[in-house]
């Protein structure tokens, strides 16, 4: 997906929610960030967000333009409808978020999670593509590992999950 694909799907989102802020917390959050983000880390072609006043609208969201919708069927992309609860996030990642907005959102704004807050989500999941994502960024230095260990230090995680992050973190950057 590339940034002016979300910029649509942002704009799309909030049209049919209503609403004027737009949360986006999947893989392509990393487009607030990083408008021209290497490949490898644009490869889904669905972005995760929900209306942030309007959460419960997240599902009408996805129905008219998730996947398998006209929409998709039409522009090759699509947004997932998630709830706010959806990605393991540290405290203040809200403080964080990174603003799209500008004539392809048509008035409606992104807000998307900054790289670390995303790397703390993708650890948590523990998916082999998360894995590989997270790779992707210390390849490219978009994160360093003493910001994700401050981040992990500051979510509601339990302890076996902290230390089970911790060793993820420690094994992706040990060749740095």
């Amino acid at each position: 997906m590339k940034r002016s694909e979300l910029e649509h799907v942002i704009r799309a989102s909030g049209k049919i929610a209503d609403d004027k802020q737009i949360i986006v917390i999947g893989s392509q959050s990393i487009l607030g960030e990083y408008p021209d983000a290497p490949a490898r880390l644009l490869a889904s072609m669905e972005s995760d967000l929900y209306p942030m006043n309007k959460p419960e609208l997240a599902d009408k969201v996805d129905g008219a333009i998730g996947e398998g919708s006209l929409f998709h069927a039409k522009f090759g992309y699509y947004a997932q409808g998630v709830g706010p609860r959806t990605a393991t996030l540290p405290k203040g990642w809200a403080e964080r978020l990174v603003s799209i907005k500008n004539d392809n959102t048509d008035g409606v704004t992104g807000l998307c999670l900054e790289v670390h807050d995303l790397a703390i989500s993708k650890y948590f999941a523990g998916r082999p593509k998360d894995f590989k994502y997270i790779a992707e960024l210390v390849l490219h230095q978009m994160i360093n590992r003493k910001t994700l260990v401050q981040r992990l230090g500051a979510t509601n995680l339990s302890k076996d999950d902290r230390s089970r992050i911790r060793a993820r973190i420690e094994s992706s950057f040990k060749n740095q």
